[in-house]
């Protein structure tokens, strides 16, 4: 009798202690969220303000640098090949390494579960303001890559450090407000801390864990309530990648992030394939949809909110996080960096995103009520009853690489504010593989809200600064070509 109740103890304990923390976290949750992401009705549908900033610094930058997302898209694919690299240059990784590196924190569920949530209210319309979104997206990550590179700290031992921080401090006091600069800089810092520790931890670790205990029996799981197991193996294996700083992380992520890219991509193509002859009414229905008011929730409006808010939230171009991580790379030119970062919302949200909204337009499971990470589920099941395996696989992979990245940039903020120092990174790293265990065994509603409006919140400072830089970043262009056409800078391959 007593054994047969010790597990109904032991879970109404877990109930109770993921009650307690959510009650706890709740109230200052709701009031950050609900500032955060404040909107505004349009035609009946509700636009978040955060992803019109976004969107709107996104345009200007693409209108200020004269569309380079498209002009230097070739030169972008010759850097990433190291065409132009010289390996005396300072800095720590390669350029493939750094772009696998940002990547690898914002290809995720966004691109499985956020793409359907999308298309389910706004219809296959809001595929195509997405693509818009995330082609536009493109200036701004060149823009705050760029500064990540010119303002980064270089030092002895070879390390470097840069992002948002630093250029909002160094490049605002060279402007003449060093004050701004460094309120920016640490409420930059702060909020990515948060960020890193819950959507880029907590989030991605419970995500993981759910999608695996899902294809091994769901309730009868083997893993069913054992949560705090799996996080365990994920902290230990996150800690040993990241306890190795950004050399370790890059060669980790330089394999991880192809291999899911293609397994993911692969399993698309084959079913857009299989149904070539309905690939055309698909992208009439994106299309139509896109002007038309096909879309469940709002009309053409509602079609373009839902595309616009999905291309923000999985690219994150403007929030200022993948400059962290492409500031580490070797090169004596920071406008090189820009270019090749310039490829990240193209290959998130123009060919990830648009892959997803594909299979699940022409699988017919739009319409199946279902939503999130179990539309594209059935729509992948669809042509392959065991592709659940293989999306599970892809969950992990993305979360596992997730992770990495954003443990690298909630590491650089935490260095910002509390200064460098070996024993000052291993604590905030521990503490970053604690969260794991914490995550996968919890169920933290507040905290995950909490956390998106941190990661949001980031890019408020963010693309104040790069408004004060931009003339900064039309200079680091000008030189650079310059030299190009004077032959300084020549092909090394």
């Amino acid at each position: 009798m007593m054994s047969a109740t010790l597990p109904q103890i032991a879970l109404a304990q877990e109930v109770g202690l993921d009650e307690r923390i959510n009650q706890a976290i709740s109230p200052i949750s709701n009031v950050i969220a609900g500032t955060m992401f404040y909107s505004v009705p349009i035609a009946g549908t509700e636009f978040p303000l955060i992803v019109g900033w976004l969107v709107v610094a996104a345009t200007i930058f693409t209108l200020y640098f004269g569309f380079v997302q498209f002009r230097r898209f070739g030169h972008a694919i010759a850097l990433v090949k190291g065409d132009y690299s010289h390996p005396e240059d300072a800095g720590e990784v390669s350029h493939f390494q750094a772009l696998a590196t940002a990547l690898s924190g914002t290809v995720g569920l966004g691109n499985i579960a956020g793409v359907a949530v999308a298309v389910s209210i706004g219809g296959p319309g809001a595929t195509f303001w997405m693509i818009l979104a995330g082609l536009l997206g493109m200036a701004s990550k060149f823009t705050e890559c760029t500064l990540g590179v010119k303002y980064r700290n270089e030092y002895e031992d070879g390390r470097v450090s840069g992002g948002p921080m630093y250029y909002l401090s160094k490049g605002m006091a060279e402007k003449g407000k060093p004050g701004l600069g460094k309120v920016l800089a640490i409420v930059f810092s702060i909020c990515c801390i948060g960020g890193a520790v819950g959507g880029g931890n907590m989030f991605q670790a419970n995500q993981a864990f759910q999608q695996v205990v899902n294809v091994t029996g769901g309730e009868n799981s083997f893993l069913a309530g054992s949560g705090w197991l799996f996080g365990l193996i994920m902290a230990i294996i996150v800690g040993v990648v990241i306890i190795g700083g950004i050399k370790s992380i890059a060669k980790v992520t330089e394999k991880i992030v192809p291999l899911m890219a293609v397994i993911y991509v692969t399993a698309g193509m084959i079913i857009i394939l299989s149904n070539i002859t309905m690939v055309g009414d698909a992208f009439a229905q994106i299309f139509v949809g896109a002007f038309t008011g096909a879309g469940v929730a709002g009309g053409v409006i509602g079609a373009l909110i839902q595309g616009f808010k999905r291309a923000a939230f999985s690219n994150e171009a403007g929030i200022g996080s993948a400059a962290i991580a492409h500031a580490a790379v070797r090169t004596k030119e920071p406008v090189t960096e820009g270019y090749v970062a310039l490829l990240e919302p193209f290959i998130d949200t123009v060919v990830i995103c648009t892959m997803t909204a594909l299979v699940i337009t022409i699988s017919g499971e739009l319409n199946s009520g279902l939503t999130g990470v179990e539309l594209t589920s059935a729509a992948f099941a669809s042509a392959f009853t065991w592709f659940p395996l293989i999306l599970a696989l892809a969950v992990v992979l993305f979360a596992f690489s997730t992770m990495l990245s954003w443990s690298y940039y909630g590491l650089k903020s935490w260095t910002y504010l509390v200064g460098e120092g070996k024993g000052k990174e291993i604590i905030f790293k521990l503490f970053f593989c604690l969260c794991v265990i914490v995550g996968a065994s919890m169920s933290l509603g507040p905290v995950i809200d909490f956390s998106d409006s941190m990661i949001f919140a980031m890019a408020i400072p963010n693309i104040i600064g790069l408004y004060f830089l931009m003339p900064v970043v039309r200079g680091e262009i000008k030189q650079y070509w310059a030299k190009i056409e004077s032959g300084e800078i020549k092909k090394v391959k």
